[in-house]
């Protein structure tokens, strides 16, 4: 994907994820998609500061750097959410693009991609940005809903049984 549709993501993301996280469509939920948009759409742009040094799709575009991202609200209480956005950017390039990204770099440099990716200059990628980030928004509900409070990072007590 492109910048504008990095940029793209993390904007729906926000409003998608502030919908979820504060249903209630007040100004706690806007509020909420305030404080989530930022981080979403910083971490979204992150992986592409690697076009300024190192390999563009290998150095900042890697499991590794995932997990040091993620690191951060636990270890260091900030940069909540910013993970999210990094790790959509990867899906985006992974799914919506033709070329793919080397999500085992520096280990491996081979480049992983999945066969739905269309070209960045096409006409759909926009289309594409869109419907990968309804299927992030999907997986992230269920994980709020099902697996872990997304604000307050508890995890759900309830079994699976009692779920379906």
């Amino acid at each position: 994907m492109n910048k504008k549709g990095h940029v793209l993501n993390g904007a729906l993301l926000a409003v998608g994820l502030g919908y979820i996280l504060e249903p209630a469509g007040d100004v706690t939920t806007f509020v909420k998609i305030a404080s989530l948009f930022v981080p979403l759409v910083l971490g979204a742009l992150f992986p592409d500061v690697d076009t300024a040094f190192g390999r563009h799709r290998k150095t900042l575009h890697n499991l590794p750097v995932l997990g040091v991202i993620a690191a951060y609200p636990v270890v260091f209480d900030n940069l909540h959410f910013v993970w999210v956005g990094v790790a959509t950017h990867y899906l985006l390039d992974l799914a919506g693009s033709k070329r793919g990204i080397a999500l085992f770099y520096p280990l491996l440099d081979d480049e992983f991609d999945l066969p739905v990716g269309v070209p960045t200059s096409s006409g759909w990628a926009d289309v594409v940005t869109v419907a990968i980030t309804l299927v992030e928004l999907g997986a992230l509900a269920a994980v709020h809903f099902y697996v872990v409070d997304l604000n307050t990072a508890a995890a759900k007590t309830a079994s699976f049984a009692a779920m379906v």
